[in-house]
């Protein structure tokens, strides 16, 4: 099947990555190396069809990494990225080109993601031309048509370069530039983390109405946990290139059990101090982020954790399954009553009250 015919088959997921690894080599003078910087390592995860996936954790996480990985800019070191049935880690050339139509991403600086030499005509038009589809006629009046479904006039800004913009309005350009291709899939890369409030619920709003109006699934990246919760119907919290915990968005941020996933929520500012999450939860980490050349053994927050243990830095935290669809990376999650079975499956262990009294697996 050629790979612009490729669909994802009944019950599989729109994208699934699958064990991707990223590296970088850091080389000094003379091009001698100095390291390897592990930016992405063993991640897993997947979107559905019509869904939103929210990806979170602070600078240096890998969660730009990961993007780029997907798109195939530049290629994983391995693991597979199988997008509409096709692994695009295998495909080269004119078969990647075809299939990169149906996945297109958003950038974190509507500036600088834009040409500030052609006019917004030009710059939503071109990947149709990049891709040999329609007349010139027809291209102009799709362009026309995508200015206007994200609120820009095409008479009005058709014809302005980006300096002649406001933020908002550039990355309102940058998004019907992804969108003229009619994708299935928006990669959304801090897509509003440069914009002022007002900006930011204006294209948070946007984004919401597109994919109800065109079916599109998202997976949004960003560092701003309260900003992710508003649009993601699931959230993956990533730290230094592994995920700790993936959960429905409303599960996640009412009990989060991977304790640097409590970290980031308890950093949320609450108007409420007396808010009963911030008293049911109020965990502290301690040191620094290590250094992504040299990553801790077994769990890479353990050098932070308030509750690491000996097992901590022996062995690495798998993603488990806690609920029908809460998974977590931690041999001590932080809900007293999560213990694991004999299989690895959660089970209901009410006298769990200290790290010490969980199963060391």
């Amino acid at each position: 099947m050629a790979a612009s015919e490729a669909t994802a088959g009944p019950g599989e997921p729109l994208l699934a990555v699958r064990d991707l690894v990223h590296e970088f080599v850091v080389r000094g003078h003379g091009g001698v190396k100095n390291g390897v910087v592990h930016a992405v390592s063993g991640v897993s995860l997947e979107v559905r069809d019509g869904e939103t996936l929210g990806v979170v954790g602070e600078s240096g996480s890998g969660k730009s990494t990961l993007v780029r990985s997907i798109l195939q800019a530049p290629r994983p070191l391995s693991g597979e990225v199988v997008f509409r049935g096709v692994d695009l880690t295998r495909l080269r050339g004119r078969r990647l080109h075809v299939s990169r139509r149906h996945m297109q991403a958003v950038y974190q600086d509507p500036f600088g993601s834009l040409d500030p030499k052609w006019t917004v005509f030009s710059i939503v038009e071109e990947p149709l031309g990049a891709h040999g589809i329609g007349t010139r006629r027809e291209r102009r009046e799709r362009t026309a048509e995508v200015l206007d479904l994200v609120g820009l006039d095409p008479g009005l800004y058709g014809k302005r370069k980006p300096r002649q913009l406001s933020g908002g309005q550039c990355q309102r350009v940058a998004i019907a530039r992804s969108l003229v291709m009619s994708p299935s899939l928006v990669l959304c890369d801090e897509a509003v983390s440069s914009l002022d409030v007002l900006s930011q619920a204006q294209v948070l709003n946007l984004f919401e109405k597109l994919r109800a109006e065109l079916s599109l699934s998202y997976l949004f990246v960003a560092h701003d946990l309260a900003l992710v919760k508003q649009v993601s119907d699931r959230v993956a919290v990533m730290y230094m290139g592994r995920l700790c915990e993936v959960g429905p968005s409303e599960a996640l941020y009412a009990q989060p059990l991977h304790p640097y996933t409590a970290a980031l929520l308890d950093s949320i500012p609450s108007p409420e101090p007396t808010d009963r999450h911030l008293r049911r939860r109020r965990t502290r980490v301690r040191g620094e982020v290590p250094s992504p050349l040299d990553p801790p053994s077994g769990c890479r927050f353990r050098t932070r954790c308030p509750r690491a243990e000996r097992v901590c830095a022996e062995e690495t935290p798998q993603l488990r399954p806690i609920g029908r669809e809460h998974r977590v990376a931690c041999h001590f999650p932080l809900s007293d009553e999560v213990g694991w079975g004999s299989a690895g499956v959660a089970v209901v262990n009410p006298g769990a009250a200290s790290p010490a009294s969980l199963p060391r697996r």
